[in-house]
């Protein structure tokens, strides 16, 4: 190489080094949300992440270099305390001074509720737009998303499930907000926080607005590509039906028009009662269930159980990437895994 380029080169290096130091420190919760803010920074500078993926979110005990991370942070981004109650004092006491966006609480953000019963009558895909009526929202950019939950929650047929009530009785004191916090699994989502997640950085660090706002664009063209490649994925098993570990797949269900039968654990994936699990076996020997999905954050024991007797095929969904390799490609990949699984196993 001349001496010409290598000069330009040790200069593009200074460049780019001072560009990455003046970013502000930024850090985020899970892997997901992560791989979007990264997205968003890339080629300024890069966030820290503060719960590792292949942890549950849902119970998890800070490492002290996380501590550290969260305390330098200048803006912070998180789903809420709808998915780590735990985290909001921390980040209180920790980050005090730090911006932070609850990305479950933006404007645009589609909130769905948080579902307490073990059958989602939504499983018959025939009169799936009857049982639930959410096709029309979802046409409609998924407005109204509180009201029609609502309604979804109490059309959910508890009168065919006596021991419905012993179950919420089970669950008496159990701590989990209203909306249910897996949002991140909706892919119309994540191209809201793009646009979210640039506008906060841009504030804090008005010299990279460009960068940010061009790398926003971009990624929600990725993600609008994704979209159809997914729904391609999922065309040819449409009929098929399924059973996840917990419930954390529902905006992912409505945003592919996919939806699942059932879940053995609710969204804060708590212990499921006798009675909620006995439900769930009866549901898969009536309805020729195809496949029961797994979670590698959690006890593959539960899935056995359920499994025992039946001829249903197993597989694993993992809503938070926790093989893949954190940064901005790590949220396609997610969706595009899900769907592959899911098709995989049915």
């Amino acid at each position: 190489m001349s001496r010409k380029l290598l000069t330009l080169s040790w200069a593009a290096t200074l460049m780019g080094g001072a560009a990455f130091a003046e970013a502000p420190q930024v850090a985020s919760d899970i892997a997901p949300v992560h791989s979007l803010v990264a997205r968003v920074m890339e080629g300024v500078g890069t966030p820290e992440l503060i719960i590792q993926s292949g942890a549950s979110p849902h119970e998890y005990s800070l490492r002290p270099s996380e501590a550290a991370a969260l305390q330098n942070a200048e803006l912070m981004f998180w789903i809420g305390p709808d998915l780590t109650p735990w985290l909001e004092d921390t980040i209180a006491t920790l980050a005090p001074n730090a911006a932070v966006t609850t990305l479950l609480e933006t404007d645009g953000t589609i909130e769905l509720e948080f579902r307490e019963n073990a059958l989602f009558e939504a499983h018959d895909h025939e009169d799936h737009a009857d049982d639930d009526g959410h096709d029309d929202d979802h046409d409609d950019d998924h407005k109204d998303h509180d009201e029609h939950a609502e309604e979804g929650h109490d059309a959910e047929g508890h009168e065919e499930h006596d021991d419905h009530g012993d179950e919420e009785a089970g669950h008496e004191g159990h701590d989990h907000g209203a909306h249910d916090p897996h949002a991140w699994l909706s892919p119309q989502n994540a191209m809201t926080w793009l646009n979210v997640i640039a506008g906060q950085l841009s504030a804090a660090d008005p010299d990279n607005a460009g960068a940010y706002f061009a790398n926003a664009a971009a990624g929600r063209s990725e993600i609008e590509t994704l979209i159809g490649e997914v729904a391609s994925t999922l065309d040819p098993v449409r009929d098929g039906r399924f059973i996840v570990f917990h419930d954390a797949y529902q905006y992912f269900e409505k945003d592919f028009d996919f939806s699942a039968s059932g879940a053995i654990s609710i969204g804060d994936a708590s212990d499921p009662s006798p009675a909620r699990i006995a439900g769930i076996q009866e549901r898969i020997a009536e309805e020729g269930i195809d496949c029961v999905l797994s979670e590698p954050q959690f006890n593959p024991g539960l899935v056995k159980t359920v499994l025992d007797g039946t001829e249903a095929q197993t597989g694993i969904l993992d809503p938070l990437g926790s093989d893949l390799e954190p940064g901005p490609g790590l949220y396609p990949q997610l969706i595009r895994n899900l769907s592959t699984a899911l098709a995989g196993c049915m």
